[in-house]
């Protein structure tokens, strides 16, 4: 234990030695193709602790063999549970090491949304390919340069978008395409959770907090993917019912999303409230999802007897497998980081329209 702590504290000192720009991106795009890739987790709070790390040891195409964390004293425990070794830990300060150690193809960002873009970028430029949480950054500006800290070193970019991964919500999906019902009408789409907490992230202006970011995230996205389209405008509402703990940001919004279709999507996220739900009327008949964001069990129904319901335990390990075979066989990744600046976009548009009176926000 001591070893590791002293091991820690050494590379944290040194400063790096990698050259941030050609030699890394060269790296990049050389690199043999291995059949299960090796993963480092950026951040180890509870989503890194309780529900990726677990996941990983669930996947086929990938493996936990590295951590960055800021906190020497979790370092023994990590070890102990996944067999990290010494040389693929890291701290903060020696991140961009990472670009000397071939046991790491991916990197895996999970910290607060403020701190999304620096890491990633940070990353990119290691000649690493990057996975990042959602949501993907508190503004549609550091979501682009994300995008282009990837591009240019020529590495992938995916978004955490767990949910897209699930066969029951891409069973939903599906309906839109194949014009099952008809066209899209109406789309009501919720998701909410109580969160008492009152010195986390979500209620921290400057670390990315509030409902927006997070559960907004989701019902936009049961929009969006329920009509297949982007919305194009936003009329919106933001609001507390608990001043003393969500001063610095939205604890709920109201709001409505149009799409070029003229389909319309009635959308509520919230930490104050429960619910999870969706609803799009179509032309010709309904669909409902009741959980429709589930870690897993997500299941709903149709107006003509059909049921969607796929047994998921948990949809990480389907996310984490889906993008490792993107990287793996070249193919594009199911959510891009282009998709993560789709919903920052809409989340930007809806707090703008809070802000605003409720007034109309063009996208």
């Amino acid at each position: 234990m001591n070893t590791t702590r002293r091991s820690f504290v050494k590379k944290s000192i040194i400063a790096s030695s990698v050259a941030a720009f050609s030699p890394n991106v060269l790296l990049a795009t050389t690199r043999p193709v291995k059949e299960k890739l090796g993963v480092a987790l950026v951040g180890l709070g509870y989503y890194s602790t309780d529900l990726i790390a677990p996941a990983l040891l669930k996947t086929k195409h990938c493996e936990l063999r590295g951590i960055v964390t800021g906190s020497p004293s979790k370092i023994p425990a990590w070890q102990e549970k996944y067999g990290i070794v010494d040389k693929n830990i890291y701290s903060y300060d020696n991140y961009e090491d990472i670009a000397n150690n071939p046991d790491i193809d991916v990197i895996y960002v999970i910290l607060p949304p403020s701190m999304h873009r620096e890491y990633t970028v940070r990353g990119a430029e290691t000649g690493k390919h990057m996975w990042c949480e959602k949501p993907m950054a508190p503004s549609a500006a550091d979501c682009q340069a994300m995008i282009d800290a990837c591009n240019k070193n020529k590495v992938g970019l995916s978004i955490g978008y767990r949910c897209q991964h699930d066969p029951n919500i891409q069973a939903y999906q599906k309906v839109v395409k194949e014009q099952k019902f008809g066209k899209v009408k109406m789309v009501t789409s919720a998701a909410g959770y109580v969160d008492g907490r009152t010195n986390h992230w979500k209620q921290s202006k400057a670390m990315g907090g509030g409902v927006m970011g997070d559960m907004g995230v989701y019902a936009i996205q049961g929009a969006r993917l329920a009509t297949g389209e982007e919305p194009i405008s936003v009329r919106a509402q933001t609001y507390t019912t608990r001043p003393e703990i969500y001063h610095e940001v939205e604890e709920s919004a109201a709001y409505i999303l149009e799409f070029p279709s003229g389909a319309r999507a009635s959308c509520q996220s919230s930490f104050g409230i429960n619910m999870n739900h969706l609803q799009v009327n179509y032309e010709k008949g309904w669909l409902k999802m009741e959980p429709q964001t589930g870690y897993g069990g997500n299941k709903g129904s149709m107006s003509d007897g059909t049921e969607i319901y796929t047994p998921v335990d948990r949809q990480q390990p389907l996310q984490l497998d889906d993008d490792a075979l993107s990287i793996i066989n070249k193919k594009p990744y199911l959510c891009p980081g282009e998709e993560g600046l789709r919903d920052i976009r809409v989340v930007e548009a809806v707090l703008k329209s809070g802000a605003n009176g409720g007034c109309e926000v063009k996208l």
